[in-house]
């Protein structure tokens, strides 16, 4: 059986699936990068300390996340198969994995000074990150349960309502971190901790405005009835599948913290300079991060349908969209570093003019893996489609804990080439993760459509 759908109709549904999510995740970043940019106006101690503090809430954040993430592909296919009390059993066991998840956070987060002292940051730089992390960790679970609505909304292809909702949360986190970082509109001074307290009100804030929705919309599927229940066999399922997505992305994650923690080993500047370019980098990652959960919605339908053809189509698309959007931010930094990097700098802290070079040439240097970034991400996309996300886990640890964190310290500290250095080792990370889950797809996964039992039609 041949693909019935042609390319630009795969293009087509992929984008208007993936822009709403896109633009959700855009906006969702723009929340954290407001933070950024506000502490950056504070003070250049406030942003070092937020770019590692960050890195390490965000790290911990998406192993939990994996079990929200594992909704999509679950309740995609069980969509797909007709069997409605089955996409609401995984969703609601989501939700309970997240919560144990979050409650065994609190006590090491209450210590987070000392573990950003245990690993070589500066004293000011981990007392005012310390102080982040003790406010930051309230606002896991419902970061978590906001994922877990999102995924469930997005298997549903329901994605426009996240772009509303995240757009209301960007301007009302603009307004409470101006209030609270600089002690406007008759809140107090708290700098760092105001920038946390912002954080976990929008937090909570969203959970709730995805679940009201969820029971508005779709009322039917009584996802929220006896809650309470435990469900071993949906715990389990989402375990399976969500535990490896979350090691996955926490493997990709450490390679960006383990750079963070290598430019703080170099200087505070250097680190200022090095979470810009992160910032900026990530910010334009988004439109990835987006068409990547359209990308895993389609491959799920496909993979439900039992339809390798298709799902062969699509998966094509998903790489030519990412790898096209790619080449466009290439364009981009490299032709306005400095523009860029400049808005996350008061025009008169001192150390502006040393952090702005230096944030330029990272700018520049992010664009060499924007390539592989976008071709690991797809090929991620696809994987947990067809629900395959055991073995793409262990290659992701040897591409980034292997080969990518070592490299980073080879070049930085070995070579003496600095933070060019730790850049072009995550670009060395990046490329193989790219390479090996790729070939790990198209020479395996995508013939698990038509291996697997036949299902219902699609």
């Amino acid at each position: 059986m041949g693909p019935t759908l042609s390319y630009p109709e795969h293009t087509k549904r992929l984008l208007k699936l993936g822009l709403p999510l896109v633009g959700a995740n855009v906006a969702g970043f723009s929340i954290h990068m407001t933070d950024t940019i506000m502490l950056g106006w504070y003070s250049v101690t406030s942003l070092a300390a937020a770019t590692v503090a960050t890195g390490l809430w965000f790290i911990t954040f998406i192993v939990g996340a994996g079990f929200g993430r594992a909704v999509t592909p679950l309740v995609a296919e069980a969509i797909e198969l007709g069997d409605e009390t089955s996409a609401r059993r995984v969703t609601r066991m989501a939700l309970w994995l997240s919560a144990i998840y979050s409650i065994l956070l609190i006590v090491p987060f209450m210590y987070g000074e000392a573990v950003l002292l245990a690993i070589g940051q500066e004293p000011a730089v981990a007392a005012q990150g310390g102080l982040y992390l003790r406010i930051a960790v309230l606002g896991m679970f419902p970061a978590m349960g906001a994922q877990v609505m999102r995924s469930y909304l997005g298997a549903l292809e329901l994605t426009a309502i996240q772009l509303w909702i995240t757009l209301v949360a960007l301007v009302a986190n603009g307004v409470v971190n101006y209030a609270l970082i600089f002690g406007n509109l008759g809140a107090p001074e708290l700098g760092i901790e105001g920038a946390a307290i912002a954080s976990v009100v929008i937090q909570i804030v969203q959970m709730i405005a995805l679940m009201v929705y969820v029971q508005y919309k779709v009322p039917q599927a009584q996802l929220f009835r006896r809650i309470w229940k435990s469900d071993i066999e949906a715990i389990a399922k989402v375990f399976r599948l969500g535990m490896p997505i979350g090691l996955t992305s926490f493997a990709e994650g450490a390679l960006f913290t383990g750079s963070s923690i290598m430019m703080g080993w170099i200087g505070e500047i250097e680190l200022a300079a090095h979470g810009i370019a992160i910032q900026l980098t990530a910010f334009m990652f988004m439109f990835h991060v987006g068409m990547s959960e359209a990308a895993t919605v389609r491959a799920s339908r496909f993979y439900g349908a039992r339809n390798e053809p298709e799902l062969r189509s699509s998966a094509k698309t998903a790489y030519a969209v990412g790898l096209t959007f790619a080449l466009m931010t290439i364009i981009i930094y490299l032709s306005v570093p400095r523009f860029f990097v400049g808005l996350f700098i008061d025009p008169t802290d001192p150390a502006r003019d040393a952090v702005l070079a230096l944030g330029a040439v990272l700018v520049m240097m992010s664009a060499v893996f924007q390539f592989v970034d976008a071709g690991q991400i797809v090929a991620l996309s696809v994987l947990r489609g067809v629900q395959d996300t055991r073995v793409p886990m262990w290659l992701a640890i040897l591409s980034y804990w292997v080969l990518g964190i070592p490299a980073s310290y080879l070049f930085a500290f070995i070579f003496n080439w600095g933070p060019i250095g730790v850049w072009l080792g995550m670009t060395v990370g990046l490329g193989v993760a790219a390479i090996l889950l790729s070939q790990r797809f198209w020479g395996r996964s995508v013939f698990i459509a038509k291996t697997n039992a036949p299902a219902a039609s699609g």
